[in-house]
C-alpha cells in the first residue's frame, strides 16, 4: 500500500531582485546551532527549533524547515542544513506543534497555518536575519509550506513544497475513497512520539512501532466500518474526526489550496515524481496552474514546475530506477543543487546555480530525457481512444481512435470481501503487472494495436468511461500500462487519480446510481510523460478495487465510514454508440504515430481535460 516516508527537501524560488546579483560566498566556517530555542505562538504555546548558522557575518536570508518527525532526525541525516549555511542562510529546523520537543497538542495539519505564520515572522525579526525568509520542505514539510503561506506572513519571500497536495479531496482521499496509507503513517511515525509524551501504552521507538504495525496492517487496512477501528483512538483521535467528514464537506476547507493562490506572493518551486504518490503530480501541477492563473497580470509569475520520474521522498531523487523500470543516468539529479540552485537566486539574486531556462521541466519516460516546457500541459493534440468490446469468442476489448466491431459492453464482479488487490501495494515504483492482467471475472482488459512509431504522450491523460451496475455504488478504478513486445506491462503512475466513486461521480454531491441505468464517470486528471515505443502498445485495465490503497465500496449506498454491509455487484463497461468510453491522450508528436487503417488523423484540440461528472 501507499506509504507517507520521513522525507526532508530544501526549497525556495526564484525572481530576480532590481540590484546587481551578490557574488556566490567562499566556503564558511563551522556551523553554529543553537538548540531547543523557544518560539511563542499567538496562543502562548511554545514550539522549539533548531537554529543553524555561521558564527561570521550575517545578517543572513532565513530558511524555515518545520516537521513531525524530529529536528534532531532532520539534522543529522541530511547533509542540506548544513549545505545551505555553507552557502550563506540561517536555518530553523523546528519540530511541530506537539511534536518532540515543542509544546501543545500535535493534531495533523490543523495548526500548521497559524504556527507557520507565526514562525516565519519570528525568524524574520531576529538579528541574524535580513528579514527574507524561505520554506523548504518535502510531504508534510512541503504541505506546511503551502498552509502557512495562504495565510500571507508579510516576510514569507520563496518557498518549495516539495511532493505535496492541492485539496484534500486528493490527500485524505482519493476520487471519493479513503486513504488506507493514513493508519500507517500514524502508527508506523507518529504514535511512538505521542505515546512518550502521554505515557500510554505500546511500542515507543519507531523501529517497535512499525514491527507492531506490520503485525496488524492486515487487520487494521480491511477493517469495517473505518470508524471503528480502534489503533488509533489514543494516539490519533484527530483521524476519527476526518473520517466523519467526506470529501465534499465544506469543514475540509480548512486544508484546501486550491482558489486561496492569490494569498501568498512568494516565488514557488512546485516539485513531483510522475511514481509519487498520487497527491504529489496532481499537487505540484495544479498549484503551479493556480499561481500562474492568480498572478496573470504580473510581468513575472515567479513560479516553477519540475517532473521527474521519481517515488516519494528526497533520496529517490539520486536513483535511476524505480520499482522495476530503469530510466538512465539522465533520472537523477543533485536534489541539494537543484533546490539550493533556485533559494541562491530568488535570496541573494544568484543565478549562478539554476539551469532551468524555461517555467516547466519534466522527464520524459521511455525517451529518458528531460524536456523543457513553457507550460503545463506542455503543447499537445488530445487524441480520443475508444473502448471496444472484445469479437466473438474473445476475451480482451480494443482501445484505438476508431471503435472497432465487439461486444457493446463487458462485465465484471466487483466483490469487496474478496477485492482486486495490487500484488506491488508495499512497493512504490513501475511495475510489471502482466499477471494481474489476465482476463478474469474481475476486471475489463483492452488493448491497442502496437503504436507503429514512436508516440510521445505528455500532460493530462483523461477517461471517460460509461457504466452501469446492480447496485446503488461502486468505484471504477481506470489503469493506465506501456506493454512492451515482450509482454512486460508497466503502470504509467501511482494509484490515486484513476479512481472515482460513482457515487461522488459530480465532485460536490451524493448521489446514488439507479441499478442498470448507465452513468458517465470522469476521470480528469492523470498526469504523466511517457514515450511509447515503437511496437508498444497501451493497455487499459478496469476494475471495482485495487486494494489496499484505498478504501473499498460496499456497493449498498451506505458509507463504509460508517457500516460494515458489504455485497457483491457487478459492473458493466458500455462501449456502444451511444455510450462512447475512451481515454483521451495528449500527444505532443504532431501526427500521432498510428496505423491509418485503424482511424487516421487525430483530433486536434488543445490539452483540455473532459467534461464534468456523471450524468
Amino acid at each position: 500500500m501507499r506509504v507517507r516516508i520521513l522525507a526532508i527537501a530544501i526549497a525556495g524560488v526564484a525572481a530576480l531582485l532590481a540590484h546587481a546579483p551578490e557574488p556566490r560566498n567562499a566556503p564558511r566556517p563551522p556551523v553554529t546551532t543553537e538548540f531547543n530555542v523557544p518560539v511563542l505562538m499567538r496562543d502562548g504555546v511554545v514550539l522549539r527549533a533548531e537554529v543553524m548558522r555561521s558564527d561570521m557575518g550575517g545578517p543572513f536570508p532565513t530558511l524555515v524547515y518545520r516537521t513531525p518527525y524530529g529536528k534532531t532526525q532532520a539534522e543529522t541525516t541530511y547533509a542540506t542544513f548544513r549545505h545551505a549555511v555553507e552557502r550563506g542562510y540561517a536555518v530553523v529546523i523546528q519540530d511541530v506543534r506537539g511534536r518532540y520537543a515543542s509544546d501543545g497538542e500535535f493534531n495533523a495539519y490543523w495548526n500548521e497555518g497559524q504556527d507557520g505564520y507565526d514562525t516565519i515572522e519570528w525568524a524574520a525579526k531576529q538579528p541574524w536575519s535580513n528579514g527574507n525568509v524561505g520554506m523548504f520542505g518535502l510531504s508534510y514539510p512541503g504541505a506546511v509550506q503551502w498552509l502557512a503561506a495562504v495565510e500571507h506572513p508579510p516576510h514569507l519571500r520563496a518557498m518549495v513544497p516539495a511532493m505535496t497536495f492541492s485539496t484534500p479531496q486528493y490527500f485524505f482521499y482519493s476520487g471519493g475513497t479513503w486513504d488506507l496509507s493514513w493508519p500507517e503513517w500514524i502508527l508506523a511515525n507518529i504514535a511512538a512520539d505521542v505515546r512518550e509524551k502521554k505515557g500510554l501504552a505500546g511500542p515507543r521507538t519507531h523501529e517497535a512501532a512499525r514491527e507492531e504495525y506490520e503485525k496488524n496492517s492486515a487487520r487494521i487496512v480491511s477493517f469495517l466500518p473505518l470508524s471503528g477501528v480502534p489503533d488509533m483512538r489514543d494516539v490519533a483521535p484527530w483521524y476519527y474526526t476526518w473520517l466523519a467528514h467526506p470529501p465534499n464537506d465544506p469543514w475540509w476547507n480548512w486544508a484546501e489550496i486550491r482558489g486561496k493562490y492569490a494569498s501568498t506572493k512568494a516565488a514557488v518551486l512546485n516539485f513531483s515524481g510522475w511514481y509519487d504518490e498520487d497527491y504529489g503530480p496532481e499537487g505540484a501541477t495544479t498549484n503551479f496552474n493556480g499561481l500562474l492563473a492568480a498572478r496573470k497580470g504580473d510581468a513575472d509569475a515567479k513560479t516553477a514546475l519540475v517532473l521527474g520520474p521519481w517515488t516519494h521522498g528526497v533520496g529517490s531523487t539520486a536513483k535511476t530506477k524505480f520499482g522495476e523500470r530503469e530510466f538512465g543516468p539522465n533520472a537523477a539529479i543533485d536534489y541539494d543543487d537543484v533546490v539550493l540552485g533556485w533559494l541562491d537566486l530568488q535570496m541573494k539574486n544568484d543565478a549562478t546555480g539554476w539551469k532551468q531556462q524555461k517555467p516547466v521541466r519534466y522527464f520524459m519516460m521511455g525517451e529518458n530525457a528531460w524536456r523543457d516546457a513553457d507550460t503545463w500541459p506542455p503543447q499537445s493534440h488530445m487524441t480520443p481512444f475508444f473502448l471496444s468490446g472484445p469479437p466473438e469468442g474473445g476475451t480482451r476489448g480494443t482501445v484505438g481512435p476508431n471503435r472497432t466491431k465487439g461486444a457493446a459492453t463487458v462485465a465484471f464482479l466487483s466483490d469487496p470481501a474478496h477485492p482486486f488487490t495490487d500484488p506491488y501495494g508495499e512497493a512504490a515504483g513501475a511495475h510489471d503487472y502482466r499477471n494481474l492482467q489476465k482476463s478474469g471475472k474481475d476486471s475489463a482488459i483492452y488493448d491497442s494495436t502496437p503504436f507503429e512509431t514512436d508516440l510521445d504522450v505528455a500532460g493530462r491523460m483523461s477517461a471517460e468511461i460509461y457504466i452501469s451496475c446492480d447496485a446503488p455504488d461502486a468505484d471504477i478504478w481506470v489503469r493506465l500500462y506501456d506493454v512492451a513486445p515482450d509482454g512486460t506491462s508497466f503502470n504509467l503512475m501511482s494509484p490515486g487519480l484513476d479512481v472515482q466513486r460513482a457515487s461522488l461521480r459530480s465532485g460536490t454531491t451524493r448521489q446514488l446510481l439507479d441499478p442498470g441505468k448507465p452513468y458517465r464517470i470522469s476521470f480528469p486528471n492523470m498526469p504523466t510523460a511517457n514515450r511509447f515505443l515503437a511496437g508498444h502498445k497501451l493497455r487499459v485495465q478496469i476494475t471495482g478495487e485495487f486494494f489496499p490503497h484505498f478504501s473499498r465500496n460496499l456497493h449498498t449506498g451506505e458509507p463504509d465510514s460508517d457500516s460494515a454491509n458489504i455485497r457483491t455487484t457487478t459492473i458493466t463497461i458500455l462501449h456502444d454508440a451511444a455510450h462512447p468510453s475512451r481515454i483521451l491522450i495528449p500527444v505532443t508528436n504532431w501526427t500521432p504515430p498510428l496505423n491509418p487503417n485503424q482511424g487516421g488523423k487525430p483530433v486536434v484540440r488543445r490539452d483540455v481535460p473532459p467534461g464534468g461528472g456523471g450524468r
